[in-house]
């Protein structure tokens, strides 16, 4: 069970409610009686929680889509809790035996500057670009046994471009970021999918680093949304579903 949070008062008697935004870890106090400016709470628990419950309606829609389907793209504003939500799943299917290896992919494109050659191997090169996917893995499983699983391949980071080629059977699939694939990419992506395995594609098609018209990610989810018979789901969460700082919901409306 998670630990208690340190903060007092902290505590509530209702019952959660899926339909108000909400943080994603800690108490079920709704957020907007919270202000970030107040001296009362001086910071959040980051106690860590073993069961990993829906703050928003398309959350929820997005957690149930995961555990019906093998194909799953979460489309959705930054904070909204796409990418943690898909490695939350990820890790459930692995502890319980469903899946026998997690695979985390992401495009290698830098956020508008140049940062120049990495030195390293092929991992060495790609955990600064997964370095989103490593926390959540690490607020998941601790940092020993995440390295360990890295170590024994039974977690694999590749870059897009390695995905080429494979067949990824008993393995659930993380492609995180997509908003930076084109539409050849992703298409190559999804095509990889093997014999009892499940991919979650997540991204915000308007936040994309690609050059205007180049993405494909929208374009592949109005494609596949007329697969939801098939074992394949098109989640498409909202600015309501931003569990981050409050501002983040504001300030997304606006710019």
């Amino acid at each position: 069970m998670g630990k208690k949070s340190k903060i007092a008062g902290y505590r509530s008697n209702r019952a959660p409610d899926v339909n108000t935004v909400h943080a994603l870890f800690g108490d079920q106090r709704d957020q907007r009686d919270w202000d970030p400016l107040a001296g009362s709470m001086d910071r959040r628990d980051q106690s860590y929680v073993k069961n990993v419950r829906p703050r928003s309606e398309g959350q929820k829609t997005l957690m149930e889509a995961m555990q019906r389907n093998n194909l799953v793209m979460a489309i959705g504003p930054a904070g909204s809790g796409k990418t943690y939500l898909a490695i939350c799943a990820a890790v459930e299917a692995f502890e319980k035996g469903k899946v026998d290896r997690i695979i985390l992919s992401r495009p290698a494109v830098e956020a508008g500057e140049k940062i120049g050659f990495l030195p390293g191997d092929l991992q060495d090169k790609m955990s600064p670009y997964l370095r989103p996917l490593y926390d959540s893995l690490n607020d998941r499983l601790g940092l020993k046994r995440l390295k360990n699983l890295v170590d024994t391949g039974e977690i694999e980071i590749a870059p897009i471009g390695y995905m080429r080629g494979r067949t990824l059977n008993n393995a659930f699939v993380v492609i995180d970021e997509a908003q930076n694939c084109t539409y050849g990419q992703i298409k190559m992506i999804v095509s990889r999918l093997g014999w009892n395995s499940t991919m979650v594609i997540t991204g915000d098609p308007d936040q994309s680093d690609l050059l205007e018209g180049i993405s494909g990610l929208r374009d592949m989810a109005d494609r596949l949304e007329g697969l939801a018979s098939s074992g394949v789901a098109v989640c498409k969460l909202k600015d309501k579903d931003i569990v981050r700082h409050p501002l983040v919901a504001k300030m997304l409306e606006v710019i």
